[in-house]
């Protein structure tokens, strides 16, 4: 599984974006369950959910803001969902979810950082099949945690 998650990494479309949104998601009519986006593109995004969904299943993700979207799950390691979604999100669209969403609070910054250590350690953990892809994540958070870190740190402080 590393091996086809490492190909998607490569033949990724475009980069994605962090952010920290609330979602549902649904798999076929089973009920749904509570998930948080940790990044996003114009093609899928990354969530953190603790339903198992299996690789290739097609699932309903409901994002505050957006149509619903019909995902097929790209990959599935611990509690970490690759998604692509069945119809990529218009430009338009995507950039007016990341303007509301232009900084990240600092509660979603620690929960990056979180994330960042839980997946390092899961890949120590891990076997050969996960490695690759929850090294990746916790490099990705990792480096998203210090970027919007110094971004807040720049911001003017309100008075």
């Amino acid at each position: 599984m590393a091996e086809a998650a490492q190909d998607d990494t490569d033949r990724r479309r475009t980069g994605r974006t962090a952010l920290r949104l609330t979602a549902t998601m649904r798999e076929g009519s089973k009920s749904r369950v509570q998930a948080r986006v940790i990044d996003i593109s114009t093609h899928g995004c990354r969530i953190e959910c603790t339903s198992s969904v299996a690789a290739d299943a097609w699932i309903w993700l409901s994002i505050a803001g957006l149509e619903t979207q019909y995902c097929r799950v790209a990959w599935h390691c611990q509690e970490f969902v690759g998604l692509e979604f069945g119809k990529p999100l218009s430009e338009a669209v995507f950039e007016r979810l990341l303007s509301d969403h232009q900084q990240l609070p600092e509660t979603a910054i620690n929960d990056l950082r979180k994330i960042a250590s839980r997946t390092h350690w899961l890949a120590r953990q891990a076997g050969d099949q996960d490695i690759a892809i929850l090294a990746d994540l916790s490099r990705k958070c990792a480096e998203e945690a210090v970027v919007e870190g110094l971004r807040l740190g720049q911001q003017p402080k309100k008075r």
